[in-house]
């Protein structure tokens, strides 16, 4: 599906240009949250990738409690 309206970075002014936002000559981005599925196979290579993996989380969470 392809996605029409975009959001600017900068000022949050709303178009439907792609390139630049005709405000401020911001960024623009697509202000839909990403397709949602309980049974995505691929979140943890997500954290993991971000930095945000399951034993950095938990070793975190013990290091606050020491």
């Amino acid at each position: 599906m392809v996605w029409l309206l975009r959001k600017c970075v900068n000022c949050g002014a709303y178009s439907l240009k792609h390139d630049s936002c005709p405000v401020c000559g911001g960024n623009l981005r697509i202000p839909h949250p990403a397709k949602f599925s309980p049974e995505d196979r691929y979140a943890k290579y997500r954290r993991a990738m971000r930095g945000l993996g399951q034993n950095e989380i938990n070793s975190h969470q013990k290091t606050q409690e020491s």
